[in-house]
Order: C-alpha cells, then structure tokens, then sequence
C-alpha cells in the first residue's frame, strides 16, 4: 500500500502539521497546569478552554483527506480530546464510543477504499484497523492509546467479552477466552513513543496500567463474593501492585484483610488492616472488617471498639478532593454495592450496628445510650407524621424503636422503654385499627378484618414487659392482652399488605408471628402465676404449646403449672414428651427472628429449668417403684 507515501497526496505542509502538533503540545500543558491548580474555578476553566481548544484542533484535522502524517497527529489530538473529555465528566459516554469510531474509520480511509462505508460493529472496525496497521506502522502508538480508551470504556460499561476479543485480535490470537482477561492485559505491550512524538495527557501504557489495576480489583472482589478468595487474593496483590491511589488502597487492603478472615488466618488478616488504616483516608471499610475479625475471634471488646471508631469516622466530614482530568482507576469502577464486604454504610447504620452488638453481648446500658443516640438522630430527620421509608437491609424505624425499648428494659429503665413505645405508637396511630371499625366488623361477622403490622402487636408486648419490671401486674396483663388481641387478627396472608410490609421483612414470616404468640401468652401467663391465678396460667401456657410444640419455655411452664395443681399424670405425660424433645436435634427456631423478639425470649426463658426437671423426674419415678 502507498497511499501514504503518493507525493501527489493532499497532505499538508510540514510547517503546518507543525504548528498543529504545537498547538497539541501547548494544550496539553495547559491541562498539566490546570491538574496542578489548587484553585478549582481556575483549574474548571483552564480544563474547559483545553477542551475547546482540542476540539477546534480535531475539527481542522478532520477536514483533511487521511494520510499517514495527519493521521498520527490526528489520533493522538483524539485521543487527547477524549481523555480531558471523559475526565471533566468523570465517566464514559456515548459520545466517547463515536469518536473511537471515528478515529478507526479515518485509518481505514488510508486504503482509499471508495463508495459509502455501512455501519459495521466496533469490533468489526478494529478487525479492519489491525490489518491495515500491519502496513502502517507509523500509526501503531497511536493505535494502542486508541486501544487503551477503548478498553477503558469497555470495562466501565463491564463488557469483558468485547474487551478480551479485543486484546486477542490486538496480539493476533484468536484461542482464548475472557477468563484469560487479566493476563492478556498484563502481556500486552504498547510500543515506546517516538521521542518527537505529539504529547499525550496519557500515554498507552498509562492507559493499559490503568485498565489492568482497574480489572484486578473488580476481578477480585467478584471472585471474593462469590467465595473463591485464592484467586481473589490473586487479583487483589495485582491490583495493590498496580496504579492504586491512597483511599483505593484502603479498599484492595481491606479486601485481602476479607479474605485471609474467611480463609481463617486472622493475624494475616490483622496486618492487612493495620496497613490499610495506615494510609489514613476512607477508614471506615478496614474499621467495619476489623470489628468482625474481632468477632470471630471473640473479642468483643475489641469488636465494640472497633464499631465505635468506625461511627466516630463516618461522622467526620471530609473534603472531597477534585477529580483527576485524567482517566483514573477509580472512574473504571463500578457504583459501591450495598451488598459489598466493603460497605461500611452511614453513620446512623453503624451506629445501630454498634448498639445492636452491645445489646447481644449483654451490655445494655451502653446498648440504650446508642440507642437513644439513634432515635434522636433519626428524629431530627423525620416529619412529625410517620411514615415507613424503604429501607437498606436492616431494621426500618419502627424495629429500631423496638430494639431500642428492649435495650432500656434490658439496661433497668422501663420508665424510659414505656416512654419509647409510646411515641412509636403515636407515630404509627394512623395504621392501628380504629375500635368502632373493629366493632361494627365484629357484629357483622366479617371475615377480613384490619390488617395491623405485627409491629405495633409487639409494642404491646414490650410495654407489657416494662410494666412488669415495674411491678404493676396489672398493666402488664392489659398490654399482653392486647398484643394478643392484634397478633390473633394476623393471618399469614397479611404478610403481603401493610404499609410496613416493605420495611420489616424479618417480621413478616410465620416463624416471627408464631413466636410473638407464644411470647406474649407465657408473659401474661407468668402475670397470672405471680398474682396467684394458675387456672388462668394453665391456659396461657398451654395454648402456647399448642401454638408452637417445639416451644420448650411454654411447654417447661405448663408443666410446672399442673406439678402445682397436683394433675401428676398430665404432668409425667407432658414431662416424657418434653424428654424426647431435648434428646432429638433441635431446629433454630430463632435464627430469623427480630433482635428484640430475642431479647424479649431471652427474658421468659426458665432460669431454675434444669433444677427443677431433675426433682421432677425423682418425683415422677417413685410413684412407679411402690
């Protein structure tokens, strides 16, 4: 081919061509001195007055008929356009794609192929352009800074196909799958640029090591959720190794601290953490994995601490530094993903993480102070009516408000609790069933009756608990009362309606509502046995072994109330069923509940139970020797 080289081209002087590349040159200093630029009014400016001006300069180039030299100059004007262009927008667009078309389809121009192009895929196109360089190699850095934005756009829009296919046709092997993407970036070699070359904002190999720590790390948090952490920790050194600016260290550290955890090796886990909190910026991800190292370990000290930097980081503001005006590694990354070991979240989310920890671990009075903390958090944010907002996973408010009454009555300050569940449910008075509603339905017969968010059955609950810490049984019975009123109206049907049925999805199981049943009917139960009503008791209980049969709380306290009431043969009946019970494998049947169901279950739980079956099982088997 000697298209290029045809003295009777209509290639334009070398003084021209000249003037252009300084042209270039001025302007991508012009961007070097906007990127150093401390003052971001001037650096916007300097950036957009560079933009304005390669495009100009594009423009000019555009207009001439394709020749070797031109094309030189022009690809790397394009490619300096599309950087700064990409980098002011802080992402990838479509306009970005064409003007990558743009360039192959000016190199194949060269051939003089005549008559309309038709549209042909990107992929298509760089088929075509590889061939042609092959005879034009002049063209061939240029070519592989083009080949760096377009693998940069393929990555950001995730399409590791293409971008494989890409990199093969590049080094002339069409085996291979995409699963290979990581080394055929790292085998890839950008030729050295000229050094008369036109400047560049960012060269090809600038642009593979970019792309290739960008892939690292996205390769090794796929293979870390998805539970091959060797390979993860495989990708993730690669990217550490790679063009990592400090808070995206913070992350890849973090990460391989994830994956020597769940490798089980926690001191190699530590060192990772510690190296990540050295670098002193986004702390908040190493912070929330040290907090559950430490729980593995178990070492709940260290965990709590952790917890509570971690609220006391996220409360800091930062300063947002201003974006590169170059493609960087981070611009490549996709949106952080809630689901993510490396989401560390808000500052209300960890701060209920830690009140929620203290409250499992037994420490409630720092539990009801963290609580507290949230609830006024949450309540300066909200409107003076209610209103059940989507929620991330985890608790919506109304839970929140549960857990922070359990927390109180739990810490010794039921007054407090009571105070909690009352303003719940004054802000969720416009979901209770009205009483003339409930009335008329009952005269009618009505079959569908007011759906009542479990919720608002459990407030009840909880009062009912608080009033008995206080000692008024009577209160207490009122509350327990009422809860089961409103529970005994919930069908499971009512799962799918309900202005909470959004937000409280842990709430909306049969497990959840069978065990609120059975909560609320040994508590009032438990009323009825202090203020010396066993006949009331004895239906309590054992309506709630009939509700839940595996229940051994409710079954251990219907069967202490009948040893009471000397009916021995029901009492040895239900006692050898209880037996088997303990002796056959037992289901979790908490491990889906709400954190304060289980704080409310941990309360009615037997303390005297193991004392009092083995005096039981004396008294049962003497009857049988005589």
């Amino acid at each position: 081919m000697s298209s290029h080289t045809d003295p009777g081209s209509s290639e334009p002087r070398a003084s021209c061509l000249d003037l252009w590349k300084d042209k270039n040159n001025r302007l991508v200093r012009q961007v070097q001195v906007a990127q150093g630029s401390g003052l971001s009014l001037r650096r916007q400016r300097l950036a957009q007055d560079t933009l304005e001006g390669l495009r100009e300069l594009l423009h000019s180039l555009q207009g001439l008929p394709a020749a070797v030299r031109v094309l030189q100059l022009e690809l790397t004007v394009t490619c300096n356009f599309i950087i700064l262009r990409v980098g002011l927008a802080q992402g990838f667009t479509e306009d970005q794609a064409q003007d990558i078309q743009r360039g192959l389809e000016r190199v194949l121009e060269i051939q003089e192929q005549p008559g309309p192009r038709a549209e042909r895929e990107p992929m298509e196109l760089w088929n075509s352009v590889f061939r042609a360089s092959c005879l034009v190699p002049e063209l061939l850095p240029a070519l592989h800074q083009l080949v760096g934005l377009q693998a940069a756009l393929w990555l950001s829009a995730d399409r590791l196909q293409d971008l494989a296919l890409l990199l093969k046709a590049l080094n002339g092997s069409q085996s291979g799958t995409s699963e290979d993407l990581l080394l055929l970036l790292k085998t890839w070699r950008p030729p050295a640029e000229e050094s008369d070359a036109p400047l560049t904002l960012q060269t090809a190999r600038g642009l593979r090591d970019v792309v290739l720590t960008a892939f690292a790390y996205r390769q090794g948090l796929r293979e870390l959720n998805t539970g091959n952490l060797p390979e993860a920790l495989g990708s993730l050194h690669e990217a550490a190794s790679g063009l990592c600016s400090r808070p995206l260290l913070v992350q890849v550290y973090t990460a391989v601290g994830t994956c020597f955890r769940k490798m089980g090796h926690p001191q190699r886990a530590l060192l990772y953490l510690t190296a990540a909190l050295k670098e002193g910026s986004a702390l908040g991800p190493p912070l929330l994995e040290a907090s559950r190292l430490y729980r593995q370990l178990g070492d709940t000290a260290a965990e709590l601490e952790s917890l509570e930097l971690l609220v006391e980081a996220l409360s800091i503001a930062h300063s947002s530094e201003a974006p590169q005006l170059l493609i960087d590694v981070e611009l490549l990354l996709p949106l952080p993903d809630a689901a993510s070991p490396l989401h560390c979240g808000t500052q209300s989310q960890a701060k209920h993480l830690l009140a929620s920890r203290c409250l499992q671990t037994e420490r409630a009075e720092d539990a009801a102070e963290h609580y507290l903390d949230l609830l006024a958090l949450l309540l300066d944010c909200s409107e003076s009516r209610f209103s059940p907002p989507p929620c991330p996973p985890g608790p919506c408010v109304p839970e929140l408000f549960l857990e922070a009454a359990a927390a109180l009555i739990q810490a010794g300050r039921a007054q407090d609790a009571l105070t909690v569940c009352e303003e719940l449910l004054r802000r969720t008075s416009s979901l209770l069933p009205k009483t003339s509603l409930l009335s008329e339905n009952a005269r009618k017969g009505a079959r569908e009756l007011p759906h009542c968010p479990l919720w608002v059955s459990a407030t009840h609950l909880l009062q009912g608990q608080a009033w008995a810490k206080l000692g008024a049984q009577k209160e207490a019975v009122s509350e327990f009362s009422r809860c089961l009123e409103l529970l005994f109206r919930a069908t499971p049907e009512d799962r799918e309606q309900g202005a909470a049925s959004n937000c409280e999805q842990g709430c909306r199981s049969d497990v959840t509502l069978q065990q609120l049943r059975t909560a609320a009917l040994i508590s009032r139960g438990l009323q009825w046995v202090a203020s010396g009503h066993d006949a009331k008791a004895l239906q309590d209980f054992l309506l709630g072994v009939q509700i839940c049969p595996g229940n051994q709380d409710a079954s251990f306290y219907l069967l202490q109330t009948l040893w009471r009431q000397d009916r021995r043969d029901e009492a040895a009946a239900l006692w050898r069923r209880l037996e088997a019970q303990t002796k056959s494998p037992q289901e979790d049947a908490t491990w889906s509940l709400p954190l304060y169901l289980e704080t409310c279950l941990s309360w009615i739980r037997p303390s005297d139970r193991q004392t009092f079956l083995e005096e039981f099982q004396v008294s049962v088997q003497e009857p049988r020797d005589v």
